[in-house]
């Protein structure tokens, strides 16, 4: 059992079984207790305890459902009766009584993770409702209509959440509003809140009858056990696909658990004097410190978030409900000077008075979530350090990114304007369905998935696309929300736009379009435009390459301001993976302090010299071997130069030829006769060639390490052609310094980095004694498969520096291909087996260990041993921090990948000093 750290309860050997706290009048928890009540009943319990207007009610904490998954969905023993006391403790509170004829308790169950996971689990409103119950509250209210709406909003839930009436359904759409269709198109009407009392009530009639052909079971009419339905319900939603898909895409664990959440119900839907919304402290999308949401009257919270009807901005309500958006006004400063962040609040008001329901720190794009970090720190809220922790690294991406070209935007077709949700410029192919935008995106076309409203069972398909639009729903919408936490583009409520599923077309003023079509989106500013629109650099971008001016950008600013926080607390060093110099100098534009992975193998296929590595290879042996390498020499020097030049003194860690040779050679018989015909070698004899230099596997074969050892001219003719470069270079008019680190590749034995070491050494010393100069160089290794990782002590006798290369540690460890992952992994994925990709983001308990073992092991052999990684995970802010409490000197990452590297290596010390 987890312990409790609420500084207001005694701690008693009593508290070790409590599953149950309450919020309200007597509030148990605090916001620091999220592990236990998790986010949303922490922050309601904080609410509470500041005297913030909230309904009360008490969460059952995660313990309960770590207990529920052990032992077969049962629960504690003495959990029924804690739960009948806290429930009549919320019942005397709002002075009514649960179950009650007369007047009635009712109230809503909801999830809580830990970490805030939007629309991925269950909900329960207006529970406690039964066929004598809603009697009472149409009595008490003197509103039937609203009685009776707040019933058939509680049946279809409950039918569908607890009894699974949707999961037994056979068609697409959802059997409950079907029917609620159905009856307003007979009835002539168009909205939800036109129909009657009456109608409402026969509409119940018919819900029932659904729940009972569906599911052969009667609506269950005690309130107890829709109350435990309920809750078994959301605490079953934990591992429902939504969920496990989200935790992955998120990286929570499922040991975590939700909490469940319940509370007395208040109404938005009780008079046009009512209404519901959901509330932005400043502008998710942008960041910018202006009140942001919006709401609807005489409605109930899923309207809003749904998307079922397009709500008002939260500034019209100054006219509508004048004192509420005061009272509104003064909670949003209090909230976000308590929780110092940007929240995101549900609100409702009952017949004109306001109750706040939950907050959150709010989903935001990358450029909101930099934006506020700043600004709170300027208004001294917070400080730099807790700034920086605030912004989640990858963030930093999305100031990097394309906009649309503003000449090209200006000649497309707008064809409407929605809501701006999510910001950025996206252009792809329409798919209507999360599968087809799966389809599409599997075969490597771009995608805008298109909804009239998005639901959490779009999730797959959110993360295929590049922007998501849809026609209904506002700006706090499932789409809306789960697109900024996805940094996707978006935009919502696009009502010119009507989409028919059947026939796959959508269509706006006049203009249709079809499923497949490219569409363009623009997230900033709400428009849509048919076909593609072509892309520019962003801001950031053209600052640092110089067409445009720092003063001139906003966002430059932002990314100049974190990257200086950044530089000045993190530890690691950041460099990169290059290959020529324009790479190079992005990545140094970017912040590079060197290269740490530079393939010379993507040199050889650049021009005409493809045919010269080629002959090297067909050689037959070392005397035509060395002629062919001859030719490469000069090539080889030639991009040194440039890169050393590129990098101005920064260190350069250059990895020797890696990939198996048969790479190189053409599979196609036009190319192979060609080559023959260029070389002037028999077709036969070339074919014959290629044959025997054919590996079965080649990742496990003939590569790295051993080619040098096969071959050792090629050895020489790269570190000749590193250390003439390097001469040329320190002996010129304007010298540049030069630092020069050579990685032999795939060692697994000491005696093969002995092998490689002599080579390297003999060829630096013939340049310096014939270019009449001495260099400094290093010579290491990069450690990529299990055995050097476990000899470390060994190879740490020759090896200057070691970098993980943990694309190929990871293969080698798991025993994977990671080309070949994709035929289980999303089954693994599902079954949580593998939290995360496990070539996205480091597997620390496996290839981890490994990792660790050999910095251990070899910084015992050799104190001074410099220690870097050069692998895909050197970009993965997770993988970084695993990197920073490993103890390592540095991360390199692709050049788009430097500024999050900066930010993620800054966060790491910062959480490690904590």
């Amino acid at each position: 059992m987890k312990k409790i750290s609420d500084s207001s309860t005694t701690k008693s050997s009593s508290q070790k079984t409590r599953y149950v706290y309450n919020f309200g009048e007597q509030t148990d928890g605090n916001a620091s207790m999220r592990e236990l009540l998790g986010g949303k009943g922490a922050n309601l319990a904080e609410m509470a305890a500041i005297g913030l207007p909230v309904p009360p009610g008490f969460t059952v904490s995660t313990d309960v459902c770590t207990y529920f998954y052990a032992h077969g969905r049962s629960y504690p023993k003495t959990l029924a009766k804690d739960v009948e006391v806290a429930v009549k403790s919320v019942a005397k509170q709002m002075k009514r009584e649960f179950g009650g004829r007369d007047n009635p308790l009712l109230v809503s169950v909801r999830s809580g993770a830990r970490d805030s996971m939007p629309g991925m689990m269950d909900t329960i409103l207006n529970l406690g409702l039964n066929d004598e119950t809603v009697e009472g509250l149409a009595s008490i209210s003197d509103n039937p209509r609203f009685a009776w709406d707040c019933y058939r909003r509680f049946i279809q839930m409950y039918g569908d959440v607890v009894m699974g009436v949707q999961a037994l359904n056979e068609e697409s759409e959802c059997p409950f509003h079907a029917l609620l269709d159905n009856m307003k198109t007979s009835l002539g009407k168009e909205l939800d809140n036109e129909l009657t009392a009456e109608e409402l009530q026969e509409l119940v009639q018919r819900y029932k009858k659904l729940i009972a052909d569906k599911t052969g079971k009667s609506f269950p009419q005690d309130v107890y056990e829709q109350l435990w339905g309920a809750v078994g319900a959301v605490f079953g939603s934990w591992k429902n696909d939504r969920a496990i898909l989200y935790r992955s895409q998120y990286g929570i664990p499922a040991e975590w658990g939700t909490a469940v959440n319940i509370q007395a119900m208040v109404f938005g839907n009780a008079g046009d004097d009512s209404g519901t919304g959901v509330a932005f402290t400043r502008d998710p999308a942008t960041g910018e410190k202006v009140f942001y949401g919006e709401y609807l009257t005489n409605a109930q919270g899923e309207d809003v978030v749904a998307g079922v009807r397009t709500p008002k901005p939260i500034a019209a309500m100054a006219k509508e409900l004048p004192k509420n958006f005061t009272d509104l006004e003064k909670v949003r400063t209090r909230l976000e000077k308590h929780f110092k962040d940007m929240q995101d609040f549900e609100f409702t008001i009952e017949n004109g008075r306001l109750f706040i329901l939950q907050t959150r720190n709010g989903k935001r794009t990358g450029l909101a979530a930099i934006r506020i970090a700043v600004e709170l720190n300027k208004e001294k809220l917070i400080d730099q350090k807790t700034a920086l922790l605030k912004i989640p690294a990858e963030s930093v991406d999305t100031l990097l990114v394309p906009v649309f070209d503003a000449k090209a935007q200006k000649e497309a077709k707008l064809i409407c304007t929605g809501l701006p949700a999510g910001p950025g410029a996206a252009t792809g192919r329409i798919a209507f369905t999360a599968a087809q935008a799966e389809i599409e995106a599997r075969k490597g076309n771009k995608v805008i998935l298109c909804r009239s409203e998005t639901s959490p069972d779009d999730l797959k398909g959110m993360l295929h696309s590049q922007g998501i639009l849809t026609t209904r729903g506002g700006v706090s919408s499932h789409a809306a929300l789960v697109a900024r936490q996805l940094g996707k583009v978006c935009i919502c409520g696009a009502a010119d736009i009507t989409i028919n599923y059947e026939r796959k077309t959508l269509t706006a003023n006049g203009i249709t379009l079809k499923e497949g079509d490219y569409i363009s989106i623009n997230g900033t500013t709400g428009s849509v435009y048919q076909g593609l629109i072509e892309s520019a650099d962003s801001e950031v971008k053209r600052v640092l390459e110089g067409t445009m001016k720092a003063s001139e950008s906003y966002t430059y600013e932002l990314f100049n301001t974190v990257m200086e926080w950044s530089d000045k607390y993190r530890k690691l060093r950041i460099r990169t993976n290059a290959d020529t110099p324009a790479m190079a100098q992005t990545a140094v534009a970017y912040g590079a302090e060197g290269i740490g992975l530079c393939r010379t193998e993507h040199m050889f296929f650049e021009g005409s010299r493809i045919d010269d590595m080629r002959q090297m290879i067909l050689a037959v042996d070392g005397v035509q071997r060395r002629e062919a390498l001859k030719k490469l020499l000069p090539m080889q020097r030639k991009d040194f130069v440039g890169l050393f030049k590129a990098m101005a003194g920064r260190p350069v860690t250059i990895r020797l030829l890696d990939p198996p040779l048969h790479e190189f050679l053409p599979q196609d018989d036009a190319v192979r006769r060609q080559l023959a015909d260029k070389l002037g070698l028999p077709l036969e004899f070339v074919i014959d060639r290629i044959k025997a230099l054919h590996e079965e596997n080649p990742m496990l074969g003939c590569r790295g390490c051993r080619l040098g050892i096969l071959y050792p001219e090629i050895t020489e003719m790269q570190v000749q052609a590193i250390f003439e470069a390097a001469a040329e270079l320190l002996t010129a008019k304007k010298p540049v310094e030069v630092h020069p680190e050579i990685m032999i590749p795939l060692v697994g034995f000491k005696a093969e980095l002995a092998d490689q070491l002599a080579i390297v050494h003999r060829i630096a010393e013939q340049v310096m004694t014939r270019k009449k100069i001495k260099f400094k160089y290093m010579v290491g290794t990069m450690v990529e498969v299990p055995r050097a990782a476990i000899t470390a002590d060994e190879i740490a006798e020759h090896a200057e520096f070691f970098s993980f290369g943990t694309n190929d540690l990871t293969q080698t460890t798991l025993g994977l291909s990671r080309d070949d992952m994709g035929l289980f992994y999303d089954e693994y994925q599902q079954k949580e087996i593998y939290s995360k990709n496990p070539f996205a983001s480091l597997d620390k308990t496996g290839v981890g260990k490994l990792m660790q073992f050999a910095v251990t092991n070899g910084q015992k052999t050799r104190k001074d041993l410099k220690l870097g990684i050069c692998g895909e995970h050197a970009g993965d802010p997770d993988s970084i921090d695993f990197c920073h409490n490993l103890g390592l000197q540095y991360v390199s990452c692709s050049p788009p990948r430097v500024p999050i590297a900066r930010l993620a290596a800054a966060q790491a010390a910062l959480r490690a000093a904590k």
